[in-house]
């Protein structure tokens, strides 16, 4: 049989994705290109919802105006102010400025507003790290505990290395690395490279700086 010739029918050979040979657990990064950061600016840390603070705030307003407003109505309306109302005014018209219970007052206003003033203008979310911006559009972060988790397992790699311990840092990544028959400067050398470019793999805007320490086992007993 005859193919068909022309536009309509032509047939096209699909690219053929073969499965790599697995490599024992081995990752290699892609490689990232050194203008891969995105536009200036856009790497910057991911700001935080603020829900809680602003839920109790938003709640503690809807409280005192609702109270304030039901007690002027009812004063339109002919009828007595609250006793607590009155009170009130009479307390802030006859305490002195210098009183105690002003002061504290006063003290503990300024607290929560110089509180909610910091938090505005703050991002938060320090536990999430910016990843690198390829696209405008898109954007990512990586959490302290996964970096750290990788950072880990590819420490582990290393011959040599009985235990890691990794703390891992907005600005920088901490390192202890047990050695158990291989000498520590070996193993801190490859260490060294092997965490440097796991650090790259991550695709962070601002990759953390490394910190390695390599120690021997302590003495049982």
């Amino acid at each position: 049989m005859s193919e068909p010739q022309g536009s309509e029918g032509t047939t096209q050979r699909l690219p053929v994705l073969e499965k790599a040979a697995d490599t024992g657990g081995a990752y290699e990064a892609p490689p990232v290109p050194d203008d891969d950061a995105g536009p200036p600016g856009t790497s910057g840390r991911f700001w935080s919802a603020r829900r809680v603070p602003a839920g109790i705030v938003a709640l503690v307003l809807l409280v005192v105006a609702g109270a304030f407003l039901y007690d002027v109505a009812a004063v339109r309306a002919d009828r007595d102010a609250l006793p607590w109302r009155r009170d009130l005014a009479r307390q802030l018209a006859e305490r002195p400025l210098d009183d105690t219970w002003v002061l504290v007052g006063a003290g503990v206003t300024a607290v929560l507003g110089l509180w909610l003033i910091v938090l505005a203008a703050t991002p938060g979310l320090r536990a999430v790290l910016p990843m690198r911006r390829p696209h405008a559009d898109v954007r990512a972060g990586l959490h302290r505990e996964a970096a750290a988790l990788v950072l880990r397992d590819r420490a582990m790699e290393v011959p040599g290395v009985q235990s890691v311990r990794v703390r891992m840092r907005r600005s920088g990544a901490d390192v202890r690395a047990v050695s158990h028959f291989r000498e520590p400067d070996d193993v801190r050398a490859d260490l060294d490279t092997t965490l440097a470019e796991a650090v790259r793999g991550l695709g962070l805007a601002r990759p953390p700086a490394l910190s390695v320490r390599v120690g021997r086992p302590g003495r049982k007993g």
